[in-house]
C-alpha cells in the first residue's frame, strides 16, 4: 500500500473588482464598495470559478472585497469570513501565511499591495510563478501547495472575467 498524498491545497487569491474612483469617494475607503461595473466583475469572478468548489472564502474587511466574493460565496453555500490580514497596507507575510493554512479549497480578496508582496514571498521562496508578474482588479492568481509542508509549489494567473 502506497502512503496516502498529502491534501491539495489551493487558494484562489482574487483582487477585489472595480469600485470606482478613491480620490472622488467622500467617506472611509473601507466603505467603498463596487461600482456596476465591479459587480459585473464580481458576478463574472463566480462564473469563470464555476467549476472549482471552494470550502471557504476569507476576504479583506474593505467593502469591495467583501463584495468582490459574494456571488462566489453563494455559489457555494459558504459565507464571506473577513480577516484584518488582507486589507490594504497589511504585511504580506501574514496575509501569506493565512493563506499557507488553507485546507482543501480556499478564495481569498486582497488588495493592489498585498497581491504582490504575496507573489514575492512565494517566488523567493522556489514557487513556480506561471504568467507575467501582474494583478489587476478582478484577476484571480491561483495558488497551489501539494507538499504537504503547508508552502505552495506554483501559481498561475487567471485574467479578469
Amino acid at each position: 500500500m502506497s502512503p496516502a498524498k498529502p491534501p491539495e491545497r489551493r487558494v484562489l487569491l482574487v483582487r477585489h473588482a472595480h469600485a470606482g474612483d478613491r480620490t472622488t469617494w467622500r467617506g472611509d475607503d473601507s466603505l467603498r464598495p463596487l461600482s456596476d461595473k465591479g459587480w459585473r466583475q464580481a458576478e463574472g469572478i463566480a462564473a469563470q470559478l464555476a467549476g472549482e468548489r471552494v470550502d471557504r472564502v476569507v476576504s479583506s474587511s474593505s467593502l469591495r472585497c467583501v463584495q468582490t466574493l459574494e456571488p462566489l460565496a453563494r455559489a457555494n453555500g459558504v459565507r464571506v469570513e473577513e480577516d484584518e490580514r488582507l486589507l490594504e497596507g497589511a504585511d504580506p507575510a501574514e496575509a501569506l501565511e493565512l493563506l499557507e493554512s488553507a485546507d482543501g479549497t480556499w478564495a481569498a480578496c486582497s488588495h493592489g499591495d498585498i497581491i504582490p508582496g504575496v507573489l514575492e514571498l512565494l517566488g523567493s521562496a522556489g514557487a513556480r510563478i506561471g504568467g507575467q508578474m501582474t494583478w489587476p482588479k478582478a484577476s484571480t492568481w491561483l495558488l497551489e501547495g501539494d507538499d504537504g509542508a503547508g508552502g505552495f509549489a506554483r501559481a498561475s494567473y487567471l485574467p479578469p472575467p
